[in-house]
């Protein structure tokens, strides 16, 4: 019986104990590799465009200067081109489309336009703004507002009912407080601060709609919690510089038998001011480089810094009924400047308590619903 041949197993890789091993696959000589790519195009035109154009969705929704959405157009011809998707166009930021007033050109009204035909609910309020008050094309610019508001845009609903308020764009006869007073709860309702501010207003002082003192004074508290909500999310650093009661809250102060809500800077909190849209950014810029403080023929801005609106007719924003200096376009506007600045600069002008307006009307608003051009001073 010849003794049994043990033959060695030869494997071609590597075998690791309490692995499992691995199948060995022969790759032919003549088959040469695959050269590495060290010049990245062949990479970027690999991706579909599909995949891209989310990728630039995402970037102009989040976009925090224009510059950021620039940068993409100047890349290559491909991302520039991919980038005027009307997909893309569509979610464009506020702040990405924040054309500077000194900057204003055919150009930046193209684009404005075109990101309207998007479908740009944040571009049609912008250049609905634009046209309304800065190129006093007040039919298209409404139209644009009103396109914007259809789709439930806040500052849209808002800024048709400040011009509903004032009948701006025409006479005084032109005032729709009940239609005003609508937009403005539609706006609340989608949770904006200063059309909680003015209904509230509005439902404290009868002013288009059956006086509610404790309905309105609720939806002043809304609006303020609201800002402090907004304060608080956006992350402002040494909170506890304004968070704080530095002094003793005032007494609530009787206004014609009615009490008013004080603001959250009357109880001493330092809350700072509520960033301002781009839009009445815009507008402010816009007359400040042409005009100073006064759009011309006699008109008037809104004394609030962070809106931007003129009149479009002489005497047609409401002045305060203590100092007579300064003018706003709503009590939103009244109220927010009131805490920021005015507070601490109105006093009495007897001059003016005696020779009365000469405008539209010298009645304060005491629940008669007449719109009188003249604001009660704030509590």
């Amino acid at each position: 019986m010849l003794p049994s041949r043990k033959t060695k197993r030869v494997f071609s890789c590597d075998f690791t104990p309490g692995r499992k091993r691995r199948r060995c696959v022969v790759v032919p000589s003549s088959v040469s590799p695959v050269p590495e790519n060290t010049t990245g195009a062949d990479l970027l035109d690999s991706i579909p465009d599909d995949l891209v154009v989310s990728i630039l969705c995402k970037l102009g929704s989040t976009s925090r200067c224009p510059a950021d959405f620039i940068n993409v157009l100047l890349t290559c011809k491909r991302l520039k081109g991919l980038a005027m998707n009307p997909i893309v166009l569509s979610r464009l930021s506020p702040k990405a489309i924040a054309v500077k007033a000194n900057n204003w050109s055919e150009y930046s009204h193209r684009f404005l336009k075109r990101c309207v035909d998007a479908g740009s609910l944040e571009a049609c309020y912008t250049l609905g703004m634009i046209r309304f008050y800065c190129l006093q094309n007040r039919g298209n610019g409404a139209s644009l507002m009103a396109k914007a508001a259809i789709s439930s845009h806040a500052p849209a609903l808002y800024s048709l009912a400040v011009i509903q308020f004032n009948g701006s764009g025409g006479s005084k006869n032109d005032k729709d407080l009940r239609a005003g007073v609508a937009l403005c709860a539609r706006a609340a309702f989608l949770g904006h601060v200063d059309a909680l501010r003015e209904l509230g207003h509005c439902l404290q002082d009868g002013y288009g709609v059956p006086q509610n003192v404790s309905e309105g004074r609720r939806f002043l508290v809304q609006a303020n919690a609201r800002e402090l909500a907004a304060v608080l999310s956006s992350g402002i650093q040494a909170r506890s510089t304004w968070l704080s009661l530095s002094q003793p809250p005032p007494p609530v102060v009787p206004n014609h038998g009615q009490q008013t809500c004080p603001l959250l800077s009357d109880f001493g909190c330092n809350v700072p001011a509520p960033e301002t849209h781009p839009a009445n950014r815009f507008l402010a810029d816009w007359f400040a480089v042409r005009g100073g403080d006064c759009p011309g023929d006699g008109l008037r801005l809104c004394s609030h810094t962070g809106c931007g609106r003129p009149e479009t007719r002489k005497h047609e924003f409401r002045r305060c009924s203590v100092c007579g200096v300064v003018n706003y376009c709503s009590r939103a506007c009244q109220a927010l400047d009131w805490k920021l600045r005015h507070k601490m600069d109105c006093a009495p002008v007897q001059r003016w308590l005696e020779e009365g307006d000469g405008g539209e009307g010298n009645v304060q608003i005491d629940g008669n619903g007449n719109g009188d051009n003249v604001l009660l001073p704030m509590s």
